[in-house]
């Protein structure tokens, strides 16, 4: 125990000698840092006293050159103020003088204006002394000529009309005859330049077309088992193919819609190629003829309006349009023969001046009705002018396509341009393909049809076929019958002959009553 506390003493004071000395250099270096502090400030305050001796003179020098600066520019405000006080001075010299001028001619003005209200009074008394002489005039000329100023002026007047119209008549004489003289050559040559550059010749096309077999397997494959197959592209296209009886390789596409003969005409050729020949190609093959010809026949119209410059037109016209590819009228294709009218028209409009985008639009649609004539009852002019008014043509083109065949007046010149191209295309020579002999077998089939009626005294053609006017006997057929037998041959003629546009049936029942007076009495005075 005497151990352990002993060590504990040991340690205790140890310890204390320990803290004394940590103290101790603690204290040592408490001094130190002291003394660094001392120098650390001295040497501050000796560069701040620097630094402040510095600063100080900086600021001396830049106050020194602003208060130069500031006097150099206070010298130019007082050189400037000097110079503006000088312009001033000018200018209220220059305002005295000009105040000078103005009370000058002030004085100047009221001078001249009583001068002005002088004259101006001499001129009123000169003035009424004229009225006064010239009425004392007036007065001592109608006393002498027992004639008053109003009756003498008209006198005047309708004698100075006499002389004007004497000599508008003697002119419009002279140039009446000179147009008489001239008209013609100009027409001739105006007409002669406009049939050389504006009809082209172009293939014909018919409404009946052949085709080709390439043999007899072909032959037997497009007919199928007991002519299914041909049966059945008949159905879907609409048409009649009939195989001729001398080639037995070629059937011919009948119809009178030229759409069906062309989407038929392609089947056919197409299913020669692809040599499947089926009910699921068949059907292909007509839609897909179906939808290529919709797209020409929409081509080919925005080809001719852009091709003919002949401003907007709408989709669904343009489609009409194209249809005409497709038709043909006497053997002459009808878009072929409408362009060319327009061609004429237009090159026309231009020789007299008229609006050639007008004339070259009439030209092109006057016949646009024969597009829709085989689905749609009516004449083509008829639906012509409907297309041109649902359209909203213009009312020059609606006339041009309704006179254009005479149906209606004619109310702008434009028109009688439309009337002439199609004249001129059509009777050209080669635009078309009849024949005098097959017109004059139209005519007689025509005629003959409606002698064959019961009752039927007499017929004819006339209207180059797009009328037909019966004679019937008035003892035989009355006004019922009449009727009926309108009927009956307008039918026949739907069944057995192919004809183009409308054909109208006008029966003509007269029936007379007829005596004569006096001959009996003769009679009996003879037998006397």
């Amino acid at each position: 125990m005497l151990i352990i506390g002993l060590a504990i003493i040991a340690a205790v004071v140890a310890g204390v000698a320990g803290m004394k000395l940590e103290q101790k250099k603690h204290a040592q270096q408490i001094e130190q840092a002291k003394q660094q502090a001392d120098k650390i400030i001295e040497n501050a305050k000796s560069d701040a006293q620097s630094v402040k001796t510095e600063v100080i003179n900086e600021g001396k020098q830049r106050a020194q050159e602003y208060r130069a600066s500031m006097n150099e520019e206070l010298d130019s405000y007082e050189a400037d103020n000097r110079t503006r006080q000088s312009r001033i001075d000018q200018r209220n010299h220059g305002i005295e003088q000009t105040k000078q001028r103005l009370d000058q001619m002030h004085t100047n003005l009221a001078e001249q204006q009583v001068e002005l209200d002088e004259a101006k009074n001499e001129i009123k008394e000169l003035t009424d002394k004229q009225h006064l002489l010239e009425t004392e005039r007036k007065v001592a000329l109608q006393n002498n000529a027992k004639l008053s100023y109003e009756a003498a002026t008209e006198q005047i007047i309708d004698q100075l009309k006499i002389d004007l119209k004497r000599d508008r008549d003697v002119e419009l004489r002279y140039q009446n005859d000179e147009a008489k003289v001239i008209a013609p050559k100009m027409a001739r040559r105006i007409a002669d330049d406009a049939i050389q550059r504006g009809p082209v010749d172009y293939p014909r096309e018919h409404v009946e077309h052949s085709v080709v077999l390439p043999d007899k397997g072909t032959k037997q494959k497009l007919l199928g088992r007991e002519n299914t197959n041909l049966r059945y592209i008949e159905t879907l296209t609409g048409v009649d193919i009939v195989f001729d009886r001398n080639e037995p390789l070629m059937l011919h596409v009948v119809t009178s819609d030229p759409l069906r003969r062309e989407i038929a005409r392609t089947v056919i050729g197409n299913l020669m190629v692809t040599r499947q020949i089926n009910s699921q190609t068949i059907e292909q093959q007509v839609e897909t003829a179906s939808t290529n010809l919709m797209t020409e026949i929409r081509k080919t119209g925005e080809d001719v309006a852009t091709g003919l410059h002949i401003g907007f037109v709408h989709p669904d016209e343009m489609k009409i349009l194209g249809r005409l590819k497709y038709r043909t009228s006497y053997g002459q294709n009808v878009l072929n023969h409408s362009i060319e009218v327009a061609k004429i028209a237009g090159l026309l409009a231009a020789e007299f001046g008229l609006d050639v985008q007008i004339a070259k639009r009439a030209g092109l649609f006057h016949d646009i009705g024969k597009a829709i004539d085989h689905d749609v009852d009516g004449t083509h002019v008829e639906l012509g002018v409907q297309i041109a008014e649902t359209y909203g043509e213009d009312e020059r083109v609606i006339n041009s396509i309704a006179s254009h065949h005479g149906d209606v007046d004619v109310t702008t010149p434009i028109a009688h341009l439309v009337a002439a191209g199609d004249s001129i295309s059509g009777g050209r020579p080669g635009a078309r393909s009849e024949s005098v002999e097959e017109y004059i077998n139209r005519l007689r089939s025509l005629e003959k049809i409606a002698r064959q009626q019961q009752g039927v005294k007499d017929s004819f053609a006339i209207q180059a076929g797009r009328e037909v006017r019966v004679m019937v006997d008035p003892n035989k057929v009355d006004d019922a019958k009449n009727q009926e037998l309108s009927k009956q041959i307008k039918d026949q003629i739907e069944d057995e002959l192919t004809y183009p546009g409308k054909i109208k049936v006008t029966l003509i029942r007269s029936f007379k009553a007829v005596s004569y007076v006096g001959a009996d009495k003769k009679k009996k005075k003879r037998r006397a």
